[in-house]
């Protein structure tokens, strides 16, 4: 769902999404972190207006909803790309170059680690481990897992994976 009203702001649609979820878990105990997961899972991230219509709709004060999104690194408070391509850092991927990787999607995107293309077609991100430690190094774009990786093959599934999914077509 696109947002078109800033980082902070919620489109109508986004809180009816918020409304929808809500109306669904109402009365269930510790339905929190459900609902926040449920909500962003269908908006891709938790903007504060967002955040406040999960407050008035579940009867948790604000600050706690904050709290609970901000605490936890599930949760996203700023939009991401449509596509998140995670790069594993921990220690086995560390030692077999993940470094490089790294450095060669975010040469081949423009952006840095952390970043959002200007388009908002990918984010790139350092994770502490993936769990696929013998196939080091490894990334994720979206649910889709590449290891053995080498920097320049890391560049070509980043580039036909946007090639691909531009196209209508297949994963890359």
């Amino acid at each position: 769902m696109a947002n078109t009203a800033g980082s902070g702001g919620a489109t109508p649609e986004q809180l009816s999404v918020v409304d929808r979820i809500a109306e669904g878990l109402a009365g269930v105990r510790g339905a929190l972190i459900p609902m926040l997961q449920e909500v962003q899972a269908e908006i891709g991230y938790l903007p504060m207006a967002v955040m406040e219509r999960i407050s008035e709709r579940s009867g948790v004060p604000a600050a706690r909803v904050f709290g609970v999104a901000s605490f936890y690194s599930q949760f996203r408070l700023e939009p991401v790309g449509r596509y998140v391509i995670r790069v594993c850092q921990g220690t086995a991927c560390h030692v077999q170059g993940a470094v490089a990787v790294a450095e060669a999607i975010c040469d081949e995107l423009g952006v840095a680690e952390g970043g959002t293309t200007e388009d908002g077609k990918f984010t790139v991100e350092s994770v502490a481990c993936l769990g696929c430690c013998s196939l080091a190094p490894v990334m994720m774009v979206d649910e889709d897992t590449y290891g053995r990786l080498t920097p320049e093959q890391a560049r070509d599934i980043v580039k036909n994976y946007g090639i691909a999914r531009d196209e209508g077509g297949a994963k890359a």
